[in-house]
């Protein structure tokens, strides 16, 4: 009779429930990026505080002129730098972003509004199953929980460096986290996720109405559109680096795993994972 854990059968690596969530996360987030760009080209500039100083917005993306032609810059603090073709200018049209980085492409506040607002509400029930599950099924203890050996700087400078040389774990060890994406699924769930949800009912009139600390706490209602901004930038930036680690690391056996639940054979008889996503 066949061993089902040996090397020659596939082993479990990612749960359904992991899976499931995984692909609503990634449709949700594709979506509210391009519809939140399109809301953004409204007015493309971020404030602190309560009101919109029109004058001094702590970033913003505008065209102006330029000796005998028209650029795009685009000013981030005390920063300013031109940006023509990409922010600002794009294809002779004042825009904020691009016309092929929103959904839709066309200009459209009140569509770009409904698709954000209801993939959000999406991206925030699939947030909430996932929550439960990884508490309930002991996921989040068992799978992302770091030991302290795994936060002392030196194995921390270890696990940079074989990163940055593509170096990436085989075998055994490369079917659970390693260090830093514990620390980065972890940041991601429980910090950037939750606080781009908050700023985002923080932004909202009729939310506001009901409940005015959703905009108070982050001291007011162009603070969270700002904080909004940046913490989606952030999760966009933890995408990348997500891609590009599948990508370097081996992205048919990570897209086969995160598919069909199992990845390749192990090097030999191994216990099954109940769940887990190493990539």
């Amino acid at each position: 009779m066949d061993d089902p854990t040996g090397p020659e059968h596939p082993r479990r690596r990612h749960s359904l429930p992991v899976r499931l969530t995984h692909w609503i996360n990634v449709a949700a987030l594709f979506v509210l990026l391009g519809s939140g760009l399109q809301i953004f080209n409204a007015h493309p500039a971020l404030y602190w505080g309560h009101s919109s100083t029109f004058a001094e917005p702590w970033a913003a993306m505008t065209a102006e002129p330029l000796g005998d032609r028209l650029a795009g810059f685009t000013k981030v603090g005390p920063i300013r730098i031109e940006t023509t073709g990409l922010f600002g200018l794009s294809d002779g049209e004042r825009r904020g972003f691009p016309a092929w980085a929103t959904l839709p492409s066309y200009r459209s506040l009140a569509d770009g509004r409904r698709w954000h607002f209801f993939f959000a509400w999406v991206l925030a029930a699939n947030g909430l199953i996932y929550l439960i599950w990884g508490l309930a099924s002991g996921h989040f203890r068992r799978d992302l929980a770091p030991a302290r050996a795994e936060l002392s700087p030196r194995h921390l400078w270890v696990e940079i460096v074989e990163h940055a040389r593509l170096r990436f774990p085989k075998g055994e060890a490369a079917h659970a986290y390693n260090s830093l994406q514990k620390l980065a699924y972890l940041a991601v769930i429980f910090i950037l996720l939750p606080l781009m949800v908050l700023t985002g009912l923080g932004m909202s009139p009729g939310v506001n109405a009901a409940w005015p600390w959703t905009f108070e706490i982050f001291g007011g209602r162009q603070s969270a559109r700002t904080l909004h901004f940046i913490t989606a930038t952030l999760i966009v930036g933890f995408v990348i680096v997500h891609l590009a680690m599948v990508l370097a690391s081996g992205p048919v056996g990570q897209l086969r795993a995160m598919i069909t639940g199992r990845s390749g054979p192990g090097p030999g008889p191994a216990p099954t994972r109940p769940d887990g996503d190493p990539s």
